[in-house]
Order: C-alpha cells, then sequence, then structure tokens
C-alpha cells in the first residue's frame, strides 16, 4: 500500500523515489506537514497568476500540495528528487511543476517562498542571496525543518543574507522560520570556491552544494593514486563524481579515452564540467551528466568504472546507494571490465563486491580507506 498524506480533509499518495525492491517510503515529514498546516491555517492568500517557489523539497511533497494554489517552481540540486517530485505530481493527476536546479534564473515576481532547509549551509547561503535579489516586498518566506536542525547560527544566516527573522514553536519536533526579504541586503552571488591541488598540477572548484568545498577530500586523495591506465580503457565512467577530480586525473591517464562522470547533484555535474575545461588539454574527451548511477546506460559500455559512493541519504547512514552503483556498473561493464571502488574500512564493501563480482582485490588501504577492484 502507498503511504498517504491526509490533511485539511484532503489526502495525496506520496512515497520516495526511486522505489527500491517494493519498498514505499513516505516522501514527507513532519516539517512538511507542520508548513502545510500553517499555510492553510493562516488563510495566506495565493493569487494562480504569480509563482510559488519550493526549495528543496525532497520528493514533491509541498510541490503536490500547492500545485493547484498557484504556478508552483521547485528549485533542487537533486535530479533524484526532481524524478521523485515528477513522479508523485503524476500519480496525483496535478498540474506539472516547473523543476529547476539551484543555478537555474528564478522566475520573477513570486508571491510565496517555501523552503526545507538544506543539510550544507554553503548552499543555504546561496539560496538566501538568490532569494534576496529578486523577492518583491510582499512576498512571505517560510522555512521549515527538524527543531534539531534549527540553530542560532541558522538564524543568524537568514538574517545576514535575507533579512529579519522569526521562528516559532516546535510541533512533533519540526519549527518553522519566518523571514522578511531586505532589498538592502542583497549582494552578487558568490564565485564558487576555487583552491589548487599541486601534486596533481590541478586548480579546482566546488558550486555551493558540491562536497569538499575547499580542499581534495582524503578518499579521493588515496584513489588517484591508483587509477588505472591503458589503451584497453576506450570508455572510462567516474560514478559519484563529485566536482571531476577522479575522471579528470582518469582522462590525463587515459587520453585516448571518453570519460564520463555522473552525479545526481547538478552543482556537482557543472561543477565536474568546469573543472575539466580547466585542467585537460582535450575537455572534449570529457563529459559531465546529470542522473540517479547508471540508469539508462547502455550494457557492456564500458571498460572502467571509478566509484567513491556516498554512505549518507540526507541525515540517514545508508549502502544502498553504494549497492545500487556496484549493481549498475557491473551491468555497463564489458566482459573484463574493472570496477574500482573506494570506501571507509568499516563500511565493508569487500564483502559486497565479492558477492556481486565473485572475486575483489584489494589494491591500496590506509587507516582509514579500503581501495577494491572487481574485475568482469
Amino acid at each position: 500500500m502507498k503511504p498517504e498524506l491526509t490533511l485539511h480533509g484532503r489526502t495525496l499518495t506520496l512515497q520516495r523515489y526511486p522505489v527500491r525492491n517494493n519498498e514505499t517510503l513516505q516522501a514527507w515529514d513532519a516539517a512538511d506537514e507542520y508548513l502545510i498546516n500553517h499555510v492553510k491555517e493562516a488563510e495566506i492568500p495565493l493569487d494562480p497568476a504569480r509563482p510559488i517557489l519550493i526549495l528543496n523539497d525532497s520528493f514533491g511533497a509541498l510541490s503536490c500540495w500547492f500545485a493547484e494554489d498557484g504556478k508552483v517552481t521547485a528549485v533542487t540540486d537533486s535530479f533524484i528528487s526532481k524524478q521523485g517530485c515528477t513522479a508523485n505530481l503524476a500519480e496525483n493527476q496535478l498540474p506539472a511543476a516547473n523543476i529547476i536546479d539551484c543555478l537555474a534564473e528564478l522566475p520573477a515576481n513570486p508571491q510565496l517562498v517555501l523552503m526545507k532547509l538544506p543539510k550544507n549551509n554553503r548552499l543555504l547561503v546561496w539560496q538566501l542571496q538568490q532569494l534576496c535579489q529578486l523577492l518583491p516586498a510582499d512576498c512571505q518566506i517560510i522555512a521549515a525543518a527538524k527543531a534539531r536542525d534549527i540553530h542560532s547560527s541558522t538564524l543568524k544566516l537568514f538574517e545576514k543574507h535575507l533579512g529579519e527573522t522569526k521562528t516559532s514553536l516546535a510541533v512533533k519536533k519540526a519549527r518553522l522560520i519566518f523571514c522578511q526579504a531586505n532589498p538592502a541586503l542583497a549582494q552578487p552571488l558568490p564565485a564558487p570556491q576555487q583552491w589548487d591541488v599541486p601534486e596533481h598540477k590541478m586548480t579546482l572548484a566546488n558550486h555551493a552544494n558540491v562536497f569538499s568545498s575547499d580542499s581534495l577530500d582524503i578518499g579521493a586523495r588515496l584513489l588517484l593514486e591508483h587509477i588505472p591506465s591503458g589503451e584497453q580503457y576506450q570508455d572510462i565512467i567516474d560514478l559519484g563524481c563529485g566536482n571531476g577530480v577522479i575522471g579528470i586525473k582518469a582522462a590525463r591517464l587515459n587520453p585516448q579515452a571518453r570519460v564520463v562522470c555522473v552525479d545526481e547533484s547538478y552543482m556537482a555535474a557543472a561543477s565536474a564540467q568546469m573543472n575539466a575545461e580547466r585542467n585537460l588539454d582535450h575537455p572534449a574527451q570529457f563529459t559531465a551528466k546529470v542522473n540517479n548511477c547508471l540508469d539508462g546506460f547502455p550494457a557492456q559500455s564500458a571498460d572502467l568504472v571509478l566509484c567513491n559512493p556516498p554512505f549518507h541519504q540526507q541525515a540517514a547512514i545508508t549502502d544502498h546507494i553504494a549497492w545500487q552503483m556496484f549493481c549498475d556498473a557491473k551491468h555497463a561493464l564489458r566482459a573484463n571490465g574493472k570496477l574500482v571502488v573506494i570506501g571507509n574500512r568499516h563500511l565493508g564493501y569487500g564483502a559486497k563486491l565479492k558477492r556481486l563480482f565473485g572475486n575483489v582485490t584489494v589494491i591500496a588501504q590506509n587507516n582509514k580507506f579500503v581501495v577494491y577492484q572487481s574485475d568482469k
């Protein structure tokens, strides 16, 4: 049975995407409910001709609820969230929303901004500055999150970058933030964070929501030293690419290869493409793609897959993303192709790879990370 959100006599069917193993997990939380209840109970007047901006809607709960109240524009950095929002709108036979990524231009003259707080404060600041440049005086801004995630420092960011800020009482361990935009605080959006990696002769830059904002993370440092090279590698995939540093190094080591970097973050893919153009002599061999793992990639289309899997989805520690990456990599690899994976020692990826591929080799390790290789 699909999970249903019922409020104010209305019911929506909402589930997380992609659905795995017939799981039907609910696509909303108490913060979503609190925000919906507040807007309805406060009887905020909504003009169907003016946009409603919804930021960081995990799987479309807010976009679905307000789809009939105005022209919804949903802003997300997540390809999977976009998929979920689109699917849930269709499931409930609601008007399609305008779903854009965080780097896109926002629509003019919005009447209401509803925001779920992102986990990354750099993305929050980016979005607050973006809103401050845009919002008319009569636009209301309401943000929502678990109470434990709203700190005094969070409210100071709203005050600094957007305007006067107040908060609600907690309900079901969730709180709301109310803000009024102050045009006097408007300033140009910050340039991507940039830094050098001298040992690899690279200059890298990250947009706001990309992991490890101003330095090379220690896992990537180890993997960079163990990327295979050879004429047999004609098609290489960097899966979960982040800023693209692994794919760029693979392209340098394998100038004959076509390299595709894949991430579900729009800001990550944009950062990877930007970094390739800065650091490769022949950036045409490199492509960055936004996708859910390797969905839609042809079978037997790659010779080498490099993978540094995330082990968090929002606040939850999980290995299902890594498992999907490993399964997708096996599908995409040609016979004798290789999957090279780095992971924290405690995650035990070796056993999973052995189970899936029938073989696994430890090719490098230190006190925190292990680099594995499995051959198809």
